[in-house]
């Protein structure tokens, strides 16, 4: 794998958990705000922008790599995910989610090891 490819991954992988975060956080914002108010506007803009990115660079990569190829870094965003939601949107992780997140990067390095 080239950098460059590499970097299109990376890319994509973090415009879809950033894409998430800002969703999540515009959806807990409509709650008591309602939708009619350019914050909730404009963070679903953001995140609807940042999830296009990431389909059509997933695309991209999927004319170049296997999808049993690229299927474990698309398996990233479950723990980074994760991790940045108690972190920044300070949710609590369970004992049960954080073994499943540990089994789902075990799962992750075994699989790109092949």
């Amino acid at each position: 794998m080239t950098f460059l490819a590499f970097l299109f991954i990376m890319i994509s992988l973090v415009t879809f958990v950033a894409a998430q975060l800002i969703l999540k956080r515009a959806m807990e914002f409509s709650t008591t705000n309602g939708m009619r108010n350019s914050y909730f506007t404009s963070r679903v803009a953001i995140g609807v922008f940042l999830m296009t990115v990431s389909f059509f660079l997933t695309l991209g990569l999927l004319q170049r790599f296997d999808l049993s190829y690229l299927y474990p870094f698309q398996g990233l965003s479950v723990i980074f995910i994760t991790i940045l939601a108690a972190v920044v949107l300070k949710e609590k992780l369970s004992a049960r989610l954080t073994i499943g997140a540990l089994l789902i990067t075990a799962g992750i390095v075994l699989v790109s090891m092949s």
